[in-house]
């Protein structure tokens, strides 16, 4: 899988993904994450990539022009699935990172300020959002996503077997999970899990599964 992220903050990008499952998978060639800097395609050499709004208003607002020479520069086939990166986009979920999981290539565009010029709409294939609030900009949402689609890729995790009970696999929470110490200021394991009786541990896994 190719990822990549237009924004005006690409070593928010880059510092983020150096850690954990993300670097892992970029380590082992798993994923291919690129972070490039939206200026690069400006349309002067002072990188401006805003303007003021038409009609009047406060904030500024991203070019159309800068923002599709990008999206031109980087997917020149039209082979990714664009994705703008926007509050009143589809509401990421698990479902919705399972599917993404399945591309061969994404590119995700950040906004800042007042956002994009509603004409980039045309050159992209689909709005995501991961909450009904606003940001700064979409650069969180972005490493939301990248996170999360990750862990799904074959490979990345060191025990795929993991992903089958975490929450929102088959619309339920995972179950409670503990470790030492077995006592914790009268606080106590559940004894079922210290039985070594698996299939009562797993039964005991299922019933405390919550459906979200």
């Amino acid at each position: 899988m190719t990822i990549d992220v237009l924004t005006l903050f690409p070593e928010m990008i880059e510092q983020a993904l150096s850690h954990s499952i993300p670097a892992r998978a970029q380590k082992a060639g798993l994923v291919d994450i690129r972070a490039h800097q939206l200026r690069s395609w400006a349309i002067d050499r002072h990188g401006t990539v805003d303007d003021t709004p038409y009609g009047g208003g406060p904030g500024m607002v991203m070019r159309v022009d800068v923002a599709h020479a990008a999206l031109s520069a980087i997917d020149h086939t039209h082979r990714a699935h664009r994705i703008m990166l926007s509050p009143d986009g589809d509401q990421l979920d698990q479902g919705l990172v399972k599917e993404l999981s399945q591309k061969k290539k994404l590119i995700l565009l950040c906004g800042r300020y007042e956002g994009f010029d509603a004409r980039i709409e045309k050159y992209i294939d689909q709005k995501v959002s991961i909450g009904p609030y606003v940001l700064s900009g979409g650069e969180l949402p972005a490493l939301v996503i990248i996170d999360a689609l990750t862990r799904l890729i074959p490979g990345v995790l060191g025990n795929q077997e993991s992903l089958k009970d975490e929450t929102f696999e088959d619309n339920l929470s995972d179950y409670p999970q503990f470790t030492r110490p077995e006592k914790y200021r009268g606080m106590t394991v559940p004894e079922v899990l210290l039985s070594g009786h698996h299939a009562e541990i797993t039964k005991w896994r299922r019933s405390q599964r919550q459906e979200i």
